[in-house]
């Protein structure tokens, strides 16, 4: 970014920082708003998709000839409806795989077959009659079999990236990342303690409220509209025209409110599926998942298996850290959340010697989608854990301990780069002064902490800015609004052209109306899209000042903008009364006509973010059960535009960080089967489960953005998995290396200690 947007350290803001209503609040509380299932288009048919019973088969053939004869019946496809792609971009060919199997099922709902149909009851029954014959082959799903060389392999043509040499002999290792500097064993040869364990976490499901759905109309002409609840539509987009071979301009995408995604709408699923029914039955075709398909068949975050080693001097100081990382990608190579792992796990340390590998290993699971700093709590858990032990281990407290190793600005991260400003240090530090860390415990009670780290992203935005006569302001957005961007980017509006935020309306504009967004992922938005939110509005003052100037008959040059009106820029420039942001609106028709912003750009220098955590929880003795009795977020967020949505955020990530760490886990049987696909077997917590998490904001600017503003929506999942583990350990003497730690785990490890410890007095 160019000098003048660096932030102002001094600048007092007006609109940012403060807490005006959602403006999505109304809609979506009186049922007003439009979700991807309430979609509708003139003569629409109802789309179902068969999908594998099996969790590894080869499809042998389909016939499809009776569901075809079906009255009712419009379109009927299996993958020969979609172009062969076996020899072009390897991660496209997935992506249409995976949405519609080819060659193999890979796992438990891979979907084979899709109808379209006048009703549901019909489609249903056309399901029914397709008949797949397979061939079903040895499944693996857990990640260290999957490794092993007797392990049946998904890809005969698969060989390990990122070994030198490449094998020669295919696996289902499809990367290997390395990431770190130093010598590690050196580091280690000069440790006086040295802790190694090994840890495992299983499979956890955004579990988002709104299923996905989509909407497809396709014309005879090749053209098609597109309506689906996504995190990037753009995306959408892009690859379902690169799968059915359309140009990218002729498929328009409307992205509706999104119930829920975090992380998991981040690719197609269904949208394919309903253009190409929509193209054979030339009518509209409405898909939408029950919650069994979003399960079995939609992204989860990979289970992992993970080994970490660190070593520390007697004093504290930490000599060595390694890790080995390796993660479920399901099918398909290119699991960024192994990639993503190895990079986080130590980053919030100051090492001079580090290294962490992290493998991509396919298995017979649902294709991995992000979940909200993807990878990067499950590598959390184990360094954390690590870290709590060696603290007690030497004696020292483990606040002191962490500060003492923690990054700051100038170290050389983990992951390659050097760290500039910083916000570690002062969560470590907030976290040690906070009441919640002095408070005292009860019974069977222990408390924990965890620091924890995310990269944030920058990318792609564009956005545009329209000023009808009235002085108001519409910002067009491409960026989905999934936690509160709208009310973002209109604040930062106000901001710039000196008004009241309720003079500003943000739309998400559809992908024929606007300039290419990446995806609403990696905490970019508020960052990169208000980036350009702010440079737009900055293009629009340009225009003011020279409609003012033309008015004037000065220079424009000497206009300057100041809270909503066009000065002169000093006494030589004229006595002339201050021209409003309404009055230059309304005389535009005379003036020049319509006066708009605009800007387009790929964001750099998103700033790193870090928060601490500190859990207390009860864990109940003759049962297992754990109960969060206290839970404190500390995070820093360069600058909250909307403290109340940064604190959403935070209570929200550590919510969904509770989950995973005690209830949530997918279950396999020896079948390959999912056996608990459903809200009612998969627990997610409920506000009965919670105490009111309690979170601190502070703000280290970020000297990337024009605010100091730091993405904010990842980093607050980090430290929840680690924090109870190390809270759970505090209270029963107890180290869990597994997640979840259900009820009937923690029991075992209860009962096994104590057993261990009768043993070793008798």
């Amino acid at each position: 970014m160019p000098l003048d947007n660096a932030p102002d350290s001094k600048r007092k803001f007006n609109v940012v920082g403060s807490r005006p209503l959602r403006p999505d609040g109304i809609d979506k509380v009186t049922g007003r708003a439009k979700f991807g299932a309430d979609a509708s288009a003139p003569g629409q048919l109802v789309g179902r998709i068969l999908r594998s019973p099996h969790a590894h088969a080869k499809i042998k053939s389909i016939d499809t000839s009776k569901a075809e004869k079906l009255a009712g019946v419009k379109a009927v496809i299996t993958r020969d409806d979609f172009p062969d792609k076996t020899d072009g971009d390897s991660g496209l060919y997935d992506t249409m795989c995976n949405i519609m199997a080819r060659e193999k099922a890979f796992y438990e709902g891979h979907a084979v077959a899709a109808v379209a149909a006048t009703t549901a009851a019909i489609a249903r029954a056309a399901l029914k009659l397709i008949k797949v014959d397979y061939d079903v082959l040895p499944h693996v799903t857990d990640v260290d079999e999957a490794m092993s060389p007797k392990a049946p392999v998904l890809h005969a043509k698969m060989f390990t990236d990122g070994v030198d040499p490449k094998p020669k002999k295919s696996s289902n290792v499809a990367r290997r990342f390395e990431f770190g500097h130093g010598d590690v064993e050196a580091g280690f040869a000069k440790a006086d303690i040295i802790v190694e364990r090994s840890f495992k976490t299983e499979s956890t499901h955004q579990g988002y409220i709104e299923p996905h759905a989509a909407l497809a109309s396709m014309s005879p002409d090749g053209s098609a509209e597109l309506w689906c609840c996504t995190q990037g539509h753009y995306m959408v987009r892009d690859v379902c025209a690169r799968i059915l071979g359309i140009d990218i301009s002729r498929l328009r995408v409307t992205q509706s409110e999104i119930g829920g995604g975090f992380g998991g709408k981040t690719t197609v699923f269904i949208e394919p599926v309903a253009l190409a029914l929509s193209r054979k039955a030339n009518r509209p075709v409405k898909v939408v998942m029950t919650r069994d398909e979003v399960f079995k068949a939609t992204g989860p975050t990979s289970a992992t298996s993970m080994d970490i080693k660190i070593g520390v001097t007697k004093d504290g100081l930490i000599t060595a850290a390694d890790g080995a990382f390796r993660y479920t990608g399901g099918p398909f190579a290119g699991c960024s959340p192994a990639e993503f792992g190895a990079m986080s796990a130590f980053a919030q340390f100051h090492l001079d010697n580090v290294r962490a590998v992290g493998y991509d290993v396919v298995c017979n699971r649902p294709k991995t989608i992000s979940y909200r700093a993807p990878g990067a709590p499950m590598a959390n858990f184990a360094v954390e854990s690590v870290i709590e032990e060696l603290a007690h281990k030497l004696g020292m407290a483990p606040i002191d301990f962490r500060i003492k190793n923690a990054a700051r600005e100038g170290t050389k991260s983990s992951y390659g780069p050097v760290y500039g400003p910083i916000g570690l240090g002062p969560t470590l530090d907030a976290a040690k002064n906070h009441p919640h860390f002095k408070a005292p415990l009860g019974p069977n009670q222990g408390r924990g902490m965890a620091a924890g780290f995310w990269f944030n992203f920058g990318g792609q935005s564009c956005v545009s800015l329209n000023i009808p006569i009235d002085g108001t302001i519409t910002v067009s957005v491409g960026s989905p609004d999934i936690g509160g961007s709208r009310a973002s980017m209109c604040m930062m509006v106000a901001e710039e052209m000196g008004i009241g935020y309720e003079h500003v309306r943000a739309i998400i504009a559809d992908t024929s109306s606007l300039g290419h967004n990446d995806v609403t992922d990696g905490s970019r938005t508020t960052f990169a899209t208000g980036m350009a939110c702010i440079l737009a509005a900055r293009d629009a003052i340009k225009k003011l000042c020279a409609r003012a100037a033309a008015t004037w008959g000065i220079p424009e040059d000497a206009v300057t903008w100041e809270k909503g009106y066009a000065k002169p820029a000093g006494a030589n420039a004229g006595n002339f009364a201050p021209l409003s942001l309404k009055e230059i609106a309304a005389a535009s028709p005379g003036t020049g006509g319509p006066i708009a912003g605009h800007h387009e750009f790929s964001a750099d220098g998103a700033g790193v973010s870090f928060a601490t955590h500190i859990c207390d929880v009860e864990v109940d003795p003759e049962t297992g059960g754990t109960k969060i009795v206290r839970y404190t977020v500390i995070q820093d967020a360069g600058k909250a535009v909307h403290p109340s949505y940064v604190e959403g955020q935070f209570q929200g990530g550590a919510v969904q960080g509770i989950g995973w760490a005690l209830n949530e886990e997918y279950i396999y049987g020896k079948d390959g089967r999912l056996q608990n696909a459903g809200f009612l077997d998969y627990r997610i917590p409920v506000c009965s489960d919670l105490p009111m998490i309690d979170t601190q904001i502070l703000e280290i600017p970020n000297p990337g953005h024009p605010y100091g503003v730091r993405g904010v929506g990842e980093t607050s999942i980090v430290p929840p998995l680690a924090a109870i583990a190390n809270a759970v350990a505090a209270a029963t003497g107890v180290r869990f290396t597994q997640l979840p730690m259900s009820p009937p785990r923690v029991l075992k490890g209860i009962e096994d200690a104590k057993a261990a410890k009768g043993k070793k007095a008798a």
